[in-house]
């Protein structure tokens, strides 16, 4: 295959709005608001198991939806296995039935849920969530009940506003799924705070335990979703839902200051103060992340370069809490099937819980050993072996 031999420029983005910091604490502190309204100060450190007779799952899980709805202004909430997949896939099965039409976005649909249509049978149709216009036809047409909307981006060029999608979508008499891995508690409003029918998102790209995920919105959606979960193995057991909701008391702080620290990474690279950048955006390719445009084609050698620097070499569950160094890597899946062109020449860039300053260090040294393969530091001989 041959290697493109002018860099591919970056298409504009269109950043999704973060919480600021200020925010973030009255968030945290709202949800701890929330707990004490469903805790008693003992049943913080006791979590049971088991379908209990008339609940249906655990009392702990049951109090910690009960947290989650509250705390996200939703008429219920469910916890389910297999994290933010998982709940993506029980509010579809929940919402639309084998061969039933479904309206989604005119871009690549992330891997996991094109699986998950694939398997559920729904016939989708597409249409351009960033013309109002296009997605306004489609919606009166009648064709539809129900609407899936990704929150975070799918194609790096998409500039929709989830909000307004949305708007439209209720003016229609359309019910609605959202995606909400990657922007909850990171945006101002989830999709159940803008008025979806379902949110769903991931516990572990909270920081959760692996595997968690929820479903919080509408009651009689919800409530279908915990009927088809009614095995006692499929349940999320109460020492799984107290260890997600702990960690939940301190991510809109954590969210709020990665932002932070990706404005200043931004500005500074932005400024020319590593060489070998010559283009830098922020996006929500997953993740909010820094896209990093390179002088040369080294896209694809530079993270495990930067792993030997101190990076993580690949995303766990991006943002999960084993992920605690900067993660340098290619771009996603489906930021590579709209645009193919910027594998060999930009990567994706995520402080986690680091700082700028190691961010911009790292990749300086990076990008120096790549630019000097012949210098690598290599451990200096012991005098007495010299000779």
């Amino acid at each position: 295959m041959s290697v493109q031999l002018s860099p591919a420029q970056l298409p504009p983005t269109f950043p999704l709005p973060t919480v600021s910091l200020e925010d973030a604490v009255r968030l945290q502190y709202r949800l701890l608001e929330c707990v004490a309204a469903h805790f008693e100060g003992p049943q913080l450190f006791e979590a049971d198991a088991g379908v209990v007779p008339g609940l249906g799952r655990p009392r702990t899980t049951a109090r910690v939806e009960a947290v989650l709805a509250d705390h996200f202004g939703a008429e219920d909430a469910a916890l389910v296995q297999g994290a933010g997949t998982g709940a993506i896939r029980a509010a579809l099965q929940a919402a639309v039935s084998p061969g039933a039409p479904l309206l989604i976005h005119r871009a690549p649909v992330y891997k996991s849920t094109a699986v998950t249509l694939r398997g559920l049978g729904v016939r989708t149709t597409e249409a351009d969530f960033n013309d109002p216009t296009a997605l306004r036809e489609a919606l009166e047409s009648g064709a539809f009940g129900w609407a899936y909307i990704q929150h975070s981006r799918q194609r790096l060029a998409d500039s929709y506003e989830p909000g307004e999608i949305l708007a439209l979508c209720r003016a229609a008499g359309v019910r609605t799924v959202v995606d909400d891995n990657y922007a909850v508690m990171r945006v101002p409003a989830s999709g159940a705070e803008l008025g979806a029918d379902a949110s769903c998102f991931s516990l572990f790209k909270l920081h959760g335990p692996e595997g968690v995920g929820a479903v919080v919105g509408a009651r009689d959606l919800v409530a279908r979703v915990r009927a088809d979960n009614y095995s006692g193995g499929g349940q999320v057991q109460g020492h799984q839902a107290l260890d997600a909701l702990r960690a939940l008391t301190h991510v809109p702080v954590m969210w709020a200051l990665q932002s932070q620290v990706g404005e200043e990474i931004a500005a500074r690279l932005g400024a020319g103060e590593v060489p070998g950048v010559v283009e830098v955006r922020i996006a929500n390719a997953q993740d909010r992340c820094l896209l990093v445009r390179l002088d040369r084609p080294v896209a694809r050698e530079l993270p495990a370069v930067a792993a030997r620097h101190g990076a993580a070499p690949y995303p766990v569950g991006s943002n999960s809490r084993y992920e605690i160094a900067p993660l340098v890597y290619r771009l996603s899946a489906s930021s590579l099937e709209d645009a193919p062109e910027l594998a060999d020449w930009t990567v994706r860039i995520n402080p986690m819980r680091a700082g700028a300053d190691l961010v911009i260090e790292i990749l300086r040294r990076s990008l120096r050993e790549l630019n000097e393969p012949h210098e690598l530091h290599e451990p200096d001989e012991p005098d007495e072996l010299k000779g």
